[in-house]
């Protein structure tokens, strides 16, 4: 019962990410909020990364392999400009977020893991932190969508 709680309540608030994705338009990838550093595409990028090494280090899927560009480079690097790698990328991030969840007992909750991204938390703290990141930055891409 816990576990599909967290995974309602997670699927439920990501919609605040996808229901921008589907009126986004390629050129739409490159815009920037003056005086920031983010375009759409790396903010698109950035939530399936961070999906994924949750996936990887939150939950245990230790047979993903991630390599989480927007964690390295820190910065936006111009190269998020292809929107149907984006979208592959950010579905193929849900659907092994998802799978991994899905996967956990309803004791695991509460069981507490450390991460060098992430410190050291329950499970259940570490599903707060993803829901609000991808809600962060949903709204970080709707503002950039709309004024940049």
């Amino acid at each position: 019962m816990t576990t599909q709680a967290y995974l309602q309540s997670w699927t439920e608030a990501r919609t605040r990410f996808t229901n921008l994705l589907k009126d986004i338009k390629e050129e739409d990838l490159t815009k920037k909020l003056i005086n920031t550093k983010n375009s759409a595409g790396f903010l698109i990028r950035h939530i399936a990364d961070v999906e994924l090494l949750f996936a990887k280090n939150v939950f245990g899927l230790s047979e993903i392999k991630v390599h989480a560009k927007t964690l390295i480079s820190q910065h936006d690097t111009g190269e998020w400009i292809n929107m149907k790698e984006l979208l592959d990328y950010q579905q193929e991030a849900s659907e092994q977020l998802k799978g991994i969840i899905e996967k956990q007992s309803d004791t695991d909750w509460e069981h507490v893991i450390s991460t060098k991204e992430f410190g050291t938390k329950t499970k259940a703290e570490a599903m707060g932190r993803i829901i609000s990141h991808t809600a962060y930055h949903a709204g970080q891409l709707s503002l950039t969508l709309k004024y940049g």
